[in-house]
């Protein structure tokens, strides 16, 4: 005699404690991925008076503050955040004319860097949707180290519109090329 056995699935009260169990668990998922949340999380921002979008890896704070750039001395908004172990930051000033764009641009270059530590850093070429072409809009990549001799990696993308001259930057002690290609490709300038 063969006896046929049901699967205890196949029972009115395994069915419903199954059906309890996925229920719970479709509950609890939201709360479960919270925890799981990405080191970078990618949002568009646009600062007021910036005229500029960007893409951060993270929630940016607003600063300004007068700095001394090429002599001159200039009211400079900032937006940064740090996310994964580097900073990204992104600052914009106005100048009177177009030599202080040369002049501030110049000097940034140099700044970036000095910041660094290094003398001859890597420039390549420069292109943001909506910018103003000047030959020393440009990337500089540079490895350095810090005042303490740890080593940190800067990369600074200098550009402008008309007279408002922009400097976007992540440094930290290691970055990611991706990162960094994500934050520098998301800049536009709209009309």
């Amino acid at each position: 005699m063969v006896r046929m056995y049901r699967s205890s699935v196949e029972t009115p009260v395994a069915r419903r404690s199954l059906f309890s169990l996925l229920f719970s668990l479709l509950l609890l998922l939201p709360l479960m991925l919270q925890g799981c949340s990405p080191a970078l999380n990618w949002r568009e921002t646009r600062a007021d008076g910036s005229g500029i979008v960007a893409m951060f890896p993270c929630k940016p704070e607003r600063h300004s503050r007068s700095v001394q750039v090429a002599g001159m001395s200039v009211r400079m908004e900032m937006l940064f955040c740090p996310a994964d172990g580097a900073t990204y930051a992104l600052s914009f000033f106005d100048v009177t004319d177009a030599l202080a764009v040369t002049a501030a641009l110049k000097d940034l270059r140099q700044l970036a860097a000095a910041k660094l530590n290094v003398e001859r850093p890597s420039v390549e070429a420069a292109l943001v949707p909506g910018m103003t072409p000047h030959p020393l809009a440009g990337r500089v990549r540079a490895q350095g180290t810090r005042p303490d001799g740890a080593a940190l990696l800067g990369r600074t993308m200098l550009f402008s519109k008309d007279l408002r001259v922009y400097q976007a930057q992540v440094i930290g002690e290691t970055l990611s090329d991706e990162a960094v290609e994500t934050f520098f490709s998301a800049l536009d300038l709209p009309n």
